[in-house]
């Protein structure tokens, strides 16, 4: 067992305990999962095929009715299962969610909304359950039909693999894999009202990641552009479903929608949480402060933790950069601050060379929204977790801090970039990555192997 206490945008998390357990997803009372291998990406096309017959779908099942909350891509050309995501908020309960990595179906007309549908029809017909309570998600090349002769034989061969066990935990998470080079999933267990609860999850993503979801796929004004990354969290805990939305919402905005590992955007955004309920605790509603309290802190705790293997997994990263921004005028002008000093590309550059380079800094933070004044800017690293910060600038001019002192925290693979703009009480945080020769290369493209292109 082990105490847990994080620091969210500055604020102090109520502490409590858990034990870490193996399954992730199938951790939880009522789950079972599967992956299967039915080549939807076809072998030998598109980057990443060298991982040959990779798993490519997924079952993910509860043995009992669950409530769901989700947050989607604001992204307003939206991908098909998005669509169909949204359409099922309105039920608002679910038996299982399928999903595949290798297509996207974006980008894809009414063909790719029929194949989403047809894909909720082969799972609901294999598990004898309703339709409306299969969820739908996909990720891989855009612009590309699914070929549904090959979905719809995983489906079926997914079915009846479906098993409770760590093994079945890891195939699915496999299955969801992209550019992906590391598995991410968590599972923690704690105290829930005097029950026992579960509460698992698992992610992927490494290129196209900046998200910033919402729970109907609309945009705010201040919302930004986002990301390829799927999450899928289950729970044996019974939640009412305005607090696993409550809940849900507020994990988001300070995990998923504050990393970046290139600043674009994607349409397949997807975050889905089920929640059955077989723990037996009493229904955790928002007047029922302290446990909402203590399930809050669970689903904070599991997506920050699967956010950051995101960034550190990101497509060519050496780096992690935690950047701080405090003294705003406002949150938002922190938060436009942090994402225009996380996303430069000269930033990023100069982090894969280790090079403490404040100019740059303060030339990306000049051309944010925030409000900026010159001579009162402070830029400091430190290592994670450190109190000792080391300044290069202060109030807008070099401090006498060596070069060298400089360099070894940039150097190292994590650090911590701490901006204070000294206008105001606003402050936000970006997890972050550097952008390497590897991302490039990766990225490019080969315009001699016509396969290997699309989205």
């Amino acid at each position: 067992m082990r105490f847990y206490e994080t620091l969210i945008d500055n604020n102090i998390v109520k502490a409590f305990s858990f034990n870490t357990v193996p399954g992730s997803v199938t951790a939880p009372q009522g789950f079972a999962g599967a992956g299967v291998f039915c080549d939807i990406k076809r072998m030998g096309t598109g980057k990443g095929s060298a991982k040959g017959n990779k798993r490519d779908l997924a079952l993910i099942v509860s043995s009992a009715p669950a409530t769901v909350a989700g947050m989607f891509t604001t992204n307003q050309v939206c991908a098909a299962p998005v669509k169909l995501c949204i359409e099922r908020m309105k039920h608002g309960q679910a038996r299982a969610i399928v999903v595949n990595s290798g297509n996207a179906n974006a980008c894809t007309a009414e063909q790719g909304l029929r194949d989403a549908r047809a894909m909720a029809v082969a799972t609901a017909k294999a598990l004898k359950i309703s339709e409306d309570d299969v969820w739908v998600a996909s990720t891989g090349r855009i612009g590309v039909h699914l070929p549904m002769p090959n979905v719809k034989n995983g489906i079926a061969n997914a079915a009846v693999k479906l098993a409770a066990s760590e093994t079945a935990s890891a195939q699915v998470t496999e299955a969801i894999m992209t550019s992906d080079t590391k598995p991410k999933a968590v599972a923690i267990e704690f105290q829930l009202g005097g029950k026992t609860v579960r509460l698992g999850g698992i992610c992927k993503g490494a290129g196209m990641i900046q998200p910033g979801m919402s729970p109907t796929g609309a945009r705010p004004a201040s919302a930004p552009l986002h990301a390829t990354m799927l999450c899928f969290v289950t729970t044996d805990a019974a939640v009412e479903r305005g607090a696993l939305q409550a809940a849900l919402t507020e994990a988001v905005a300070h995990s998923f929608n504050r990393i970046t590992v290139d600043g674009d955007m994607s349409t397949n955004d997807t975050v889905l949480v089920l929640a059955n309920g077989l723990a037996g605790n009493a229904v955790v509603t928002r007047s029922k402060k302290a446990d909402f309290e203590v399930f809050q802190a669970a689903l904070k705790h599991v997506t920050l933790v699967l956010a950051r293997m995101i960034v550190l997994d990101g497509e060519g990263v050496s780096r992690f950069v935690t950047v701080r921004v405090n003294g705003a005028k406002s949150f938002a002008e922190a938060d436009a601050a942090a994402r225009a000093v996380a996303n430069s590309s000269l930033v990023k550059t100069s982090w894969c060379g280790g090079d403490p380079n404040w100019g740059r800094i303060l030339d990306a933070l000049g051309y944010s929204p925030a409000t900026v004044v010159e001579s009162k800017v402070d830029v400091g690293y430190s290592l994670p977790g450190s109190k000792k910060i080391l300044y290069s600038l202060k109030k807008g001019r070099p401090t006498s801090v060596a070069f060298k002192s400089l360099c070894e925290v940039v150097a190292a693979k994590e650090f911590d970039l701490h901006i204070n703009l000294n206008l105001g009480k606003g402050g936000a945080l970006m997890y972050a990555a550097d952008l390497t020769g590897e991302y490039v290369e990766f990225n490019k493209g080969d315009v001699s192997d016509p396969a290997s292109l699309g989205g």
